[in-house]
Order: C-alpha cells, then structure tokens, then sequence
C-alpha cells in the first residue's frame, strides 16, 4: 500500500480540510460534529481491513501542545482530542497513531500532552493531585501515574511531567509546577532528604531539600 492510498492518511487529510472549510465559514459548531464523525467514521473503516504501515505522516505535537498538520496547526480541539485518543508511544521510543487496521508515526517535540490545572482533594499523605490536561483529560497522580522531574544537564532548568497513560505524559506547565513547589514538603529518599509531594500516599519527590527547583 503505498502513502496515497492509506486510509489513516486520508482521514487526517478529509477532517483537516472540514475543519479549515468549517472555521473559514464561520460554522464552528456544525464543523466540530462533522468533522468528528468523518474522522471516527473514517478510522471505524480501517477495522475492516489488515494491519498496514503507513509510515510517517507530516503531524507535530509541539512543545505547547499544539498539533500541527502539514505545518498548520488543527484548530478544532474536538479534532486533535479524537487523534489523541488514539496515540501510542511504542517500545522504539516514538510515537504513533494507531487504529486496529493501521500505524503511522508522528512528531511529539517534548511530550504529547500539557497539563494545565491541578487539583487537591485531602491532605497530607493521603491528598490527591489530579491534573486536567490541555486537551481535558484528567489524571491523579498516583504509583501507576508518577511525577518525575528531568534536569537539563546544561542549566539545570527542572522539566516536570505526569503519566496520563502508559507511555504517554503530560509536561506540567511552569504555573502548575509552581503550585506544587508551594505545596511540597520534605522527606528522606533512601537516607537523602528531598522535597516534593504526596499524592495517594506516593511521594513525588521534586528536587534535592536544599535545592527544590
């Protein structure tokens, strides 16, 4: 099957074109409801057919979160959360979308998601986080859906992220992490004191006590 005739291919095409079409004319509400059912109609058909390859597509997930096809960027939240909910990260490391018939990878330039809110039931120990992601989805942290927090080995600038689904995180934004920077507290990792939260009676540590961020 060569990359014209894949179906994944012209169903990212036909719904990027209805959502331009939409948003040019002004019709936002029609255009997300048709939109979603050429794309979910579209991706139903490939159940029908045999697993294929569809190799790369030219779709990016920027650093912000938004995505972009063939260098534009999908407006149509309703778009971008249908695709999301199909997409995997797999055991080479990159990122594709994936129906029961087919597979194409695309870009993610950090990671695929941003959360953007979070919210805190309890406390102490026993408090829930739970992030909202840019696109609504919603996670609480937990040992299935952990904190980490990489350093940049140059300036040492913190980058936290969530787990929102098995090998898909969400890159909580400077504002979220500022707020649980305020609500951490410290505790000792393996003999080394740390600072950083709890969530569902899971410690999330942020950084070194002496130097949280």
């Amino acid at each position: 099957m060569t990359s014209s005739d894949s179906p994944l291919k012209d169903v990212l095409r036909s719904a990027f074109d209805r959502s331009t079409a939409d948003h040019q004319s002004g019709d936002h509400q029609s255009g997300d409801h048709q939109s979603g059912v050429t794309a979910q109609s579209g991706i139903a058909a490939t159940a029908r057919r045999l697993p294929v390859e569809c190799g790369d597509i030219d779709m990016r997930i920027a650093r912000d979160g938004t995505w972009f096809y063939h260098g534009s960027p999908i407006g149509r939240k309703p778009l971008v959360q249908l695709f999301a909910k199909v997409l995997r990260r797999e055991d080479d490391g990159h990122y594709y979308l994936v129906t029961p018939a087919e597979r194409a990878r695309i870009t993610v330039e950090d990671a695929p998601f941003v959360a953007v809110e979070v919210d805190v039931a309890g406390e102490g120990r026993n408090q829930a986080l739970t992030f909202r992601t840019s696109l609504d989805d919603t996670v609480t942290a937990d040992a299935a859906h952990p904190i980490r927090v990489a350093l940049d080995p140059a300036t040492g600038e913190p980058s936290p992220y969530v787990v929102v689904r098995p090998g898909l995180e969400a890159r909580i934004n400077r504002t979220v992490f500022y707020q649980l920077v305020e609500m951490g507290v410290e505790e000792p990792v393996q003999g080394t004191p740390y600072y950083g939260v709890w969530s569902c009676n899971t410690f999330f540590p942020i950084g070194p006590a002496e130097r949280p961020v």
